[in-house]
């Protein structure tokens, strides 16, 4: 204060002589003018110069965190918080203790530098936000969700200063007072706290990050998690439509992540074909001699037919009946062909499950289920290797004698109608 000393030593004799019933008047008047001065020269160099030059290195910038600061206008909001400080600290210097403008101008600074610190806080916690989605190691935790509850706490916090400021009181008094109000604190802030614990347990248990394929029946989610907030995680469904789940029913309720199908590197195909069970009989030395052409067969035959023949050698068996001794059948022979061909191809995974297996009958034939991994999970790609091999499979049916069932449809009635018309009539003498 000896600085406010040594001024008004100096200014108040001249204004005492020459208009003393305003000497006051004028002095405080010339305290305000020399901070308002003091305030725009710093505003400018901060603003004009200071922050226009950081402005210009970061667009030729490569470094993310320099781009991501300035972008969400940091250095912008720090320098009102310091021109804020630097309010308060010369109404300190230039006004007078007596003076009833001091605690109005310093009330008002104090609130100007608490806000602009929060809002610097929160311009600091979206360019992290910025700078570690671009790191490979942090993109897909739910980072979004952790801040946005620092910034509730922070305004909370901020709200409880300025209004002990203004009413001139400790803030522990105001928070003494919260403890009557927490019922209706929890009831207000019920969604945030319970986002809050979620988001801390998806992160820490890592059971959801951006970018997951997310199934969740109960509330119409199917597809891609693109934001993980702190009270709502949103979906973009294969639509291309929005879905929005509460952060905590992530954690109450079950879903189904497939982050761990395209970790694995394998996709799987568990898809039945059924087979007309009346074209199911034994193989005949013909159809043996016409398998046999084809190289995934050939080995498989040439071993099974030595099994079966050693077999029947030695139990001594009457052939002439189809009921004893061991066959080959068609289908048995064709689940075999289907065992070889997806242990062959070039996108099956060979490191997963391969099993080529008949199911119970139905009424509506055979149902012969293949349980395998495709090696390649991307959607288009999965679904392009599953139709190749099913197109193979039905092409193939005839060479083993077999048929897929089929309900009847109009083509097989006028089928069946033409053949009717097209047989002779036979005229039988009496």
């Amino acid at each position: 204060m000896d600085e406010v000393s040594d001024l008004e030593e100096l200014v108040m004799p001249v204004l005492d002589k020459y208009i003393p019933q305003y000497s006051d008047l004028v002095y405080t008047a010339t305290a305000l003018l020399l901070i308002v001065l003091i305030s725009a020269v710093i505003h400018f160099v901060l603003h004009r110069v200071v922050i226009t030059w950081v402005g210009g290195q970061s667009k030729g910038e490569r470094r993310i965190w320099r781009k991501a600061f300035f972008e969400h206008k940091l250095f912008s909001r720090c320098a009102l918080m310091l021109q804020g400080i630097i309010i308060y600290i010369q109404a300190g210097l230039w006004l007078e203790a007596s003076s009833d403008l001091l605690p109005i101008i310093q009330t008002v600074a104090h609130i100007w530098i608490l806000l602009y610190g929060m809002l610097s806080l929160f311009s600091l916690l979206d360019a992290l936000l910025d700078i570690f989605q671009h790191k490979p190691t942090l993109r897909n935790f739910p980072l979004r969700g952790i801040f946005q509850s620092l910034k509730l706490v922070t305004s909370i916090f901020i709200s409880l200063l300025i209004i002990s400021t203004l009413i001139g009181k400790s803030p522990l008094i105001l928070l003494s007072g919260l403890g009557a109000m927490t019922a209706v604190l929890m009831l207000v802030f019920k969604d945030p706290i319970l986002g809050l614990v979620a988001g801390i347990q998806l992160s820490a248990n890592n059971m959801l990050t951006v970018g997951d394929w997310l199934e969740m029946p109960k509330y119409g989610a199917d597809g891609a998690v693109i934001d993980i907030g702190l009270t709502t995680v949103k979906v973009q469904n294969w639509d291309n439509t929005i879905t929005t789940i509460p952060t905590y029913a992530l954690i109450s309720d079950s879903f189904k992540n497939w982050r761990g199908m395209s970790d694995s590197g394998g996709r799987r195909v568990k898809r039945s074909l059924l087979i007309d069970s009346s074209s199911v009989h034994f193989l005949h030395e013909t159809d043996l001699e016409r398998l046999r052409r084809g190289q995934l067969l050939a080995p498989y035959l040439d071993e099974k037919v030595k099994e079966v023949t050693q077999y029947n050698q030695e139990q001594q068996l009457d052939l002439s009946s189809l009921v004893n001794g061991r066959r080959l059948t068609n289908i048995g022979t064709f689940r075999a062909y289907l065992t070889t061909l997806l242990k062959q191809h070039p996108f099956i995974h060979q490191g997963m499950t391969i099993m080529v297996r008949q199911l119970e009958q139905t009424p509506n034939g055979i149902p012969m289920e293949i349980y395998a991994f495709t090696n390649i999970t991307k959607w288009v790609d999965y679904e392009a290797i599953q139709g190749d091999i099913f197109d193979h499979i039905f092409a193939v049916l005839p060479e083993f004698g077999l048929r897929a069932h089929q309900a009847p449809t109009g083509y097989d009635m006028r089928s069946l109608a033409t053949g009717h018309q097209a047989q002779p009539v036979i005229a039988v003498k009496s």
